[in-house]
């Protein structure tokens, strides 16, 4: 099954290069999500397999469930909007490109998740870099331009500053020449604690610039808001967890050689620091696909601390995590079907959503209030058990800052959600709007209906063998 999920896409892309048709574009991308997902459950049900170099564990299996169902779900989403790439009269070059980078983007993540070394990991986490930066400059506006080159280069100067940390870390080993996690967590008591807590600053820093972990986060903002909506989706719910999967092993490095407090202060001031600089900056906010990916900013903070914590914390943190990946997704997604009714990214262009599309209206609103963890969504549970640990550890402060930073950007996402979705709606924009209406399918409303009923329905019930899954995630940290 591992195999399969990695050489299939590399299979498609050559067959697409050959074929050249669109609609075997369309088939192949569709089949590799069923097959991605098919292979991800027999995977599930079967764990603890794998290769020499990759392999499903106890760890990584989470992540790789919820990177298949969110890619399944984007690319139903994908088979309407694709459909909209005929009013900008795209070639069917650029179309082609497009679900080329797809597939390999999927590959480069599912390549990271099932990564049982530090040096294969690193090297697909670059590859990810490599295949979305022309997915993120696909529409090949001067700000989607500028938006991919600021992305290449944040993220290059980040993978190099990790690949500084991996050879620091390969230092504080001594004679042991591996970068596989089983060695290295065997060993790991007899590091040099010097170089290791020198190495885990560099890859902290590294991967958490792919995470999007303030301060090296300057490149999420507009790679996000300039992507088209599913890659927008793909990057902020399944890239970024590939990049924390990463930082996680880490911190289990950390931990198993005694340095676990160093490496926690570390986190919460970068979880800390994220959720302050997404509570600056979403309070005048003028983009709401730009909101979308500072509210991405501050869930990856949120993940980040809950790491730091420990404890119960970490039972919050796979549910965060889940519960983000499905929400933001939805959000995203019906973010493109704004952006089809009103031709605008901006907020003051959108007015009265609820009236120009009640179903678009209604998944914005429902995609807010599961993003700001309104019960009974996921996200509530995790936030509610990461300020119980807070309080438990009599970390009052933290708490309280906590408490008030997810209540400012609680209140930047509401202002512009509210006045998006309920203002008034102008007799001119009005016949715009329902012309543009003729392009958003079927398939452009289902995927988020589905995610939302998961992400509110985990908030009261978590089914026995997700909660299984979950629990032994915990060996992980």
């Amino acid at each position: 099954m591992i195999n399969t999920i990695l050489i299939f896409p590399i299979i498609a892309c050559i067959l697409i290069l050959l074929i050249k048709n669109k609609k075997f574009d369309m088939f192949m991308i569709n089949t590799y999500a069923v097959v991605h997902f098919v292979a991800t459950i027999m995977l599930a049900i079967n764990k603890n397999c794998g290769t020499r170099y990759f392999a499903v564990d106890n760890t990584n299996l989470i992540f790789l469930i919820v990177l298949s169902f969110i890619f399944l779900m984007t690319v139903i989403y994908n088979n309407g909007y694709v459909k909209t790439f005929n009013y900008n009269n795209y070639s069917d070059s650029r179309i082609r490109n497009y679900t080329l980078m797809i597939l390999i983007f999927v590959l480069s993540m599912t390549g990271t998740i099932l990564s049982v070394d530090l040096g294969i990991s690193w090297v697909f986490i670059e590859a990810t870099t490599l295949s979305s930066a022309y997915l993120i400059y696909f529409n090949k506006t001067k700000h989607s331009i500028e938006a991919a080159w600021k992305y290449v280069f944040i993220c290059s100067i980040g993978i190099s500053l990790a690949f500084v940390g991996i050879i620091l870390l390969n230092i504080s080993t001594g004679n042991i020449n591996s970068l596989n996690f089983s060695e290295l967590y065997a060993n790991a008591g007899s590091f040099n604690h010097s170089w290791l807590k020198l190495s885990f600053v560099f890859m902290l820093f590294g991967f958490g610039a792919k995470m999007g972990l303030a301060p090296v986060h300057f490149w999420l903002p507009d790679a996000h808001s300039e992507a088209p909506s599913p890659i927008s989706a793909l990057l902020s719910a399944t890239l970024l967890n590939s990049a924390f999967l990463v930082i996680v092993r880490i911190f289990k490095i950390m931990t198993l050689a005694g340095c676990t407090n160093y490496a926690r202060i570390m986190l919460l001031v970068m979880g800390f620091l994220s959720l302050f600089v997404t509570a600056v900056f979403v309070y005048h906010i003028k983009n709401y696909k730009r909101m979308l990916a500072y509210s991405s900013i501050e869930n990856m903070g949120i993940l980040t601390i809950g790491t730091a914590l420990g404890g119960v914390a970490y039972y919050a943190v796979i549910l965060h995590l889940i519960g983000h990946s499905l929400a933001k997704s939805s959000f995203f997604l019906t973010s493109g079907n704004v952006l089809e009714l009103f031709e605008s990214k901006r907020v003051k262009s959108v007015n009265g959503l609820m009236s120009a599309d009640k179903k678009t209206g209604w998944l914005w609103n429902l995609s807010f209030l599961a993003i700001c963890a309104f019960p009974t969504s996921v996200l509530f549970v995790s936030e509610f058990l990461m300020i119980k640990t807070m309080i438990l550890q009599k970390h009052y402060v933290l708490c309280v800052l906590f408490v008030l930073l997810l209540t400012i950007i609680l209140y930047g996402l509401a202002k512009v959600v509210l006045k998006m979705s309920y203002g008034k709606l102008s007799n001119d924009k009005k016949q715009e709007v329902l012309e543009n209406k003729k392009k958003i399918t079927f398939t452009m409303y289902v995927p988020q209906f589905i995610m939302l009923i998961f992400v509110f329905t985990l908030g009261f019930y978590v089914p026995d063998f997700l909660n299984n899954i979950i629990n032994t995630v915990f060996t992980g940290f």
